[in-house]
């Protein structure tokens, strides 16, 4: 199951990384595909995963998620 997630804020590939970080150490989570370019997630999950949870690892971090699909 995958869902992408559109990021505003990340500027860099360092924003990259810390993302894909934070969303990486959420329980369901198998990857993320990051990029600061598009403002995109890319999520991968092994078992659902409530969107607020995904928002809140982003927000977190201080970038704002203007939608999960």
């Amino acid at each position: 199951m995958e869902k992408t997630m559109k990021i505003e804020g990340m500027m860099c590939p360092h924003c990259e990384a810390t993302v894909k970080k934070a969303l990486e150490r959420v329980d369901g989570v198998l990857s993320a595909a990051v990029s600061h370019t598009a403002g995109t997630a890319v999520v991968t999950l092994e078992k659902p995963v409530d969107d607020a949870v995904l928002i809140e690892a982003v927000t977190a971090k201080d970038y704002k998620v203007l939608q999960v699909d």
